[in-house]
């Protein structure tokens, strides 16, 4: 292959296909304080995100991903450092993942370092929607907790 299609294997590494493959989380909650899906309308990926709080932070997690690889990739990376974060903490995550993608910034500060992985998405502007996904339902979890219970 070459040209776009090699670029596009190389995008779609085994270790991206290996995160896509071990998404953690994957159960819904039985009781969630909010459900958020969002999709991508580019693409039509979804992420539905379960969110309990505790203290304003994550206590419980739970997440239904409908997405390609890169967005499946993405919500394993988010997944397995979902439990005790603060809105804030998911914020900033998002913003530096955004850069990262679109204005070439570096991967997001530990313990996201692993987005860098995804860091070749960059090129693929069809693809940072879903990549981007779980964070923004997870955001909107939290948004929706604060201006029921606020």
């Amino acid at each position: 292959m070459t040209g776009q299609d090699g670029d596009l294997v190389k995008l779609y590494s085994e270790k991206i296909l290996a995160l896509a493959a071990d998404i953690p989380h994957r159960q819904p909650l039985p009781e969630p304080q909010a459900r958020v899906m969002r999709r991508s309308p580019i693409c039509g990926s979804t992420v539905t995100v379960d969110l309990v709080l505790r203290d304003g932070r994550i206590a419980a997690f739970g997440q239904d991903v409908r997405a390609c690889a890169l967005g499946q990739a993405s919500a394993a990376i988010f997944g397995r450092q979902a439990i005790g974060l603060t809105r804030a903490d998911v914020a900033r995550c998002r913003d530096q993942l955004r850069a990262m993608l679109k204005e070439g910034g570096p991967p997001p500060d530990p313990p996201f370092a692993d987005y860098g992985l995804l860091a070749p998405a960059r090129d693929y502007k069809n693809r940072h929607a879903s990549i981007l996904l779980v964070l923004d339902a997870t955001l909107a979890a939290f948004d929706e907790i604060a201006a029921r219970d606020g």
